[in-house]
């Protein structure tokens, strides 16, 4: 969703990624790599976890991201995945103390979102923006507490959500994935 919103720099058509500048910042050519000042990540999650952070992440990570994703595991993952061939089956306690944790923790973010329009403050960053994938499939998982938890996460929620550029993503991703 941040490269519909921002777009990215560099192209991989003029082969800018296997220059030699390049190759010495990212050994392995592949875009995209991070430099902040002299400090380089360069493996495909490390400069996006370290944007992250410096975005006031530790909320989404510590607070939602470990809840929300054992969540859709358990009733998403073991469900449509290969894990129900292989004996896998949801187990709805643990699914429901999972959405009851991270019903606690959006009780916080209640009180953050009514005091100002987005985690990290009066304009979107990426802190809000990485809820988008678990909080999400939450919903698949069968729970609906992004959009009734209180007036402030619900509305945050549905202005995440009904952005032009998650639509976009959202339209290239199946309802119920077959595998």
């Amino acid at each position: 969703m941040v490269l519909k919103l921002y777009g990215y720099p560099s192209s991989t058509c003029t082969l800018q990624h296997k220059s030699p500048e390049y190759l010495e910042k990212q050994p392995f050519g592949q875009i995209p790599y991070i430099d902040d000042d002299g400090f380089v990540l360069y493996e495909s999650k490390e400069p996006l976890a370290y944007a992250l952070y410096e975005q006031a992440a530790s909320v989404e990570s510590f607070n939602f991201d470990a809840l929300a994703s054992k969540a859709v595991y358990e009733n998403v993952f073991k469900n449509v995945l290969l894990f129900r061939r292989r004996g896998g089956v949801p187990d709805a306690q643990i699914f429901n103390s999972l959405i009851e944790a991270l019903d606690a923790k959006l009780k916080a973010f209640e009180v953050i979102l009514g005091k100002q329009k987005y985690l990290a403050g009066d304009e979107i960053t990426l802190a809000d923006l990485f809820h988008l994938p678990y909080g999400s499939m939450l919903s698949v998982a069968g729970s609906d507490i992004m959009s009734k938890q209180g007036p402030n996460v619900t509305r945050w929620w549905n202005d995440l959500t009904s952005r032009p550029a998650w639509k976009a993503v959202v339209q290239g991703i199946p309802e119920k994935p077959t595998f």
